[in-house]
């Protein structure tokens, strides 16, 4: 697949502070992407990059092939994007809004400004003020103007701040029939983990300014399956006997229990082995792993954003 958004070996720094670290991803033609990171990652920062608000201090960006810093207006031509929360005027009709937009974008007909709200269901309330719009509306008439000028990436900078699991569920859907139908890609920044695991088909999870990882969230969570966690009469004996079978990994305690890395084939012959060893077992079940479990991991557990 192309690369709509390239990202090659960044680096910013404000004064002597390195605030990003050498980072690299990319964003393919058709995809939703995840971008993720806890305070103070550097996420926000090279949002700000990527559309334009700040220049890196080292390395390269490309949108659809045009180098941000040398063909800047090329490369804004090809992005669309909310960081933080659209600006509209609420006293305002959404078409008003729109067609406001339009005059900056300039050579805008009627018949784009048409397009995009039916791409965002809002044709029904489009002649309404947007004061009289829910957030769930005022976040789609926002995604409507920066779909205006064709953009190939959308981004969108926490597009579910605020919104009730009606808004969630109502805007997951629509970026999704977006994706499919217009074959636009967007690249999502989200603190809500759940939300990124159901929507996104990649992320990128950044710690400390470095892009610690990226990968396709079916390769996210099988790096996380065959874990197993026992309920066990010694925890620390427990422990020290399966870092010594043969088929088991990645052994911790967890609170009340021992978690392992083990192919559920091999349960119960490992259960036989413990009780063999003296430990009693009262439990033993398959963990399921969330993204939010692989980014506490990935970052020390560190809270996100």
């Amino acid at each position: 697949m192309d690369a709509v958004l390239s990202v090659k070996d960044v680096t910013k720094k404000i004064r002597k502070k390195t605030i990003v670290r050498n980072i690299s991803f990319e964003v393919y033609e058709g995809e939703i992407f995840g971008f993720l990171g806890p305070n103070g990652a550097g996420k926000t920062t090279t949002i700000r990059m990527l559309v334009g608000l700040m220049k890196p201090t080292e390395g390269h960006i490309e949108i659809a092939g045009y180098d941000v810093q040398r063909n800047f207006t090329k490369a804004m031509g090809y992005i669309g994007s909310i960081v933080e929360n659209p600006e509209l005027y609420g006293f305002l009709t959404g078409w008003e809004n729109l067609k406001q937009f339009a005059r900056m974008l300039g050579d805008v007909p009627d018949e784009r400004i048409q397009a995009v709200t039916n791409m965002v269901q809002l044709e029904e309330r489009i002649h309404e003020k947007v004061k009289t719009y829910s957030l769930g509306m005022k976040q789609r008439l926002g995604i409507a103007q920066a779909l205006l000028g064709k953009p190939k990436l959308l981004i969108l900078d926490e597009p579910t701040n605020g919104l009730d699991p009606a808004g969630i569920r109502e805007l997951r859907a629509f970026v999704r029939n977006l994706v499919e139908k217009e074959q636009i890609s967007v690249c999502i920044s989200s603190h809500l983990l759940s939300e990124v695991q159901m929507m996104c088909d990649r992320v990128a999870i950044m710690n400390e300014g470095e892009v610690i990882a990226v990968s396709s969230m079916g390769e996210l969570m099988e790096s996380t399956s065959d874990r197993v966690e026992w309920k066990v009469s010694s925890l620390e004996k427990a422990k020290a006997l399966l870092e010594q079978y043969e088929h088991v990994t990645d052994v911790s305690i967890r609170g009340e229990t021992v978690v392992c890395r083990l192919h559920p084939g091999a349960v119960g012959a490992c259960n036989t082995y413990l009780i063999q060893n003296g430990i009693t077992v009262f439990g033993v079940k398959e963990v399921a792993v969330t993204l939010e479990d692989l980014f506490l991991e990935l970052t020390g557990g560190q809270k996100n954003e």
